[in-house]
């Protein structure tokens, strides 16, 4: 009988220093952020960066953990997962707690978690397990996509409804991201592409008032200042008034004086800028860069394409997050409540995360063939 232990020399030996402390220094980063986005707040909203802190234990914990169960393992459970998940979608749907006009959270011994966050580990796993499955010739054409989209689109559709069509949209992009990484048909690409245009108009038809009002305050952010223009025309005011080298720490006047709104969340970027400056908001843009890369770096080096297409679903996860919230603080993108990764406060988003760069180091340390 042959017991092998859980760790071997060879785990640990493979092991990516740099990308963990990657994710710490970013994380690091975040927890300042988001105290001085507090600091003149009241008695309740200052601490909040402690409560960032207890989730980033927690986080660490949900990475180690993903760490000690072997990515292939949780390949052939794929499947039961996403069955859980959906359940727990559905239960969000009928009976979840509900804050700011959305239904979305769920009670854990004492804490509120949102379940459509965990989906994005959950879809990137059973992606890779249908590809991997379903070996075929050539590139993928219409027909070979049809069940994985109705696997994403089952829950993405359950979670546009909460709403929350920002996490929606990022389950679409891991889906597409595989797909390509997988080799779509050009026609079919082009095929796919024509249908997703020609259907914006019905998509605006069913899109609610503020949700329209969003895209059309992108296009001209004046044209209601003190409505939904509001929120992209003050980051944009805090972004601008950094400067090269920011006002410092605690000394961003949009925040500290409460004229950026959600700016512990959404809009952290836009609090790191002002207080930062330029610079500041490059060096931690080029952290992101570095971390994507080293990500790029596991596909390439995966022993399996099981891996390399985790690998790629996390990679494209992290991506959108980065290039679409910075977008959104800009003015590039609508405003749809996507949090920058490990700088955003909150809990659900955070723990996934870590829980995402843990998925990457499991395949990073298991990427030698198997000795003996």
């Amino acid at each position: 009988m042959n017991n092998k232990p859980i760790f071997k020399y060879q785990l640990i030996s493979n092991f990516d220093w740099i990308l963990f402390w990657l994710t710490i220094v970013i994380t690091a980063i975040g927890v300042v952020a988001i105290y001085s986005s507090g600091w003149a707040g009241n008695s309740n909203s200052n601490r909040i960066y402690i409560k960032q802190i207890y989730w980033v234990i927690y986080g660490l914990t949900g990475m180690m953990l993903m760490l000690l169960i072997d990515y292939r393992s949780m390949e052939r459970f794929a499947y039961i997962f996403y069955v859980v998940t959906v359940a727990i979608l559905v239960f969000v749907a009928i009976s979840g707690k509900s804050a700011s006009g959305a239904q979305r959270w769920v009670s854990l011994g004492g804490l509120r978690f949102q379940p459509s966050e965990i989906a994005k580990i959950v879809m990137i796993i059973t992606l890779a397990r249908y590809f991997d499955d379903r070996k075929i010739r050539g590139l993928y054409r219409i027909r070979d996509l049809i069940v994985p989209a109705v696997i994403v689109l089952i829950p993405a559709v359950l979670i546009a409804k909460q709403p929350d069509l920002g996490t929606a949209a990022v389950l679409l992009f891991i889906f597409l991201a595989i797909s390509l990484f997988m080799g779509i048909n050009p026609k079919s690409f082009l095929i796919l592409s024509g249908t997703f245009l020609s259907s914006l108009p019905l998509l605006w038809h069913f899109m609610k008032d503020y949700q329209k009002k969003r895209i059309l305050t992108l296009i001209d952010p004046k044209a209601d200042p003190l409505g939904s223009g509001y929120h992209i025309i003050q980051s944009q005011i805090a972004i601008g008034s950094g400067g090269y080298t920011g006002k410092g720490l605690l000394s961003g006047t949009q925040s500290q004086l409460n004229f950026l709104p959600e700016k512990h969340t959404d809009f952290i970027f836009a609090v790191f800028a002002e207080e930062m400056g330029f610079i500041g908001a490059v060096v931690l843009i080029a952290l992101y860069i570095i971390l994507l890369m080293k990500g790029i770096d596991v596909i390439y080096r995966a022993r399996d394409r099981s891996g390399a297409l985790m690998a790629a679903g996390v990679i494209s996860m992290l991506a959108f997050h980065i290039i679409f919230n910075i977008g959104m603080t800009t003015g590039i993108f609508p405003v749809v409540g996507i949090p920058l990764p490990f700088v955003s406060y909150g809990g659900s988003s955070l723990v996934t995360n870590f829980m995402a760069i843990g998925l990457l180091l499991n395949i990073n340390m298991r990427r030698f063939k198997e000795m003996g």
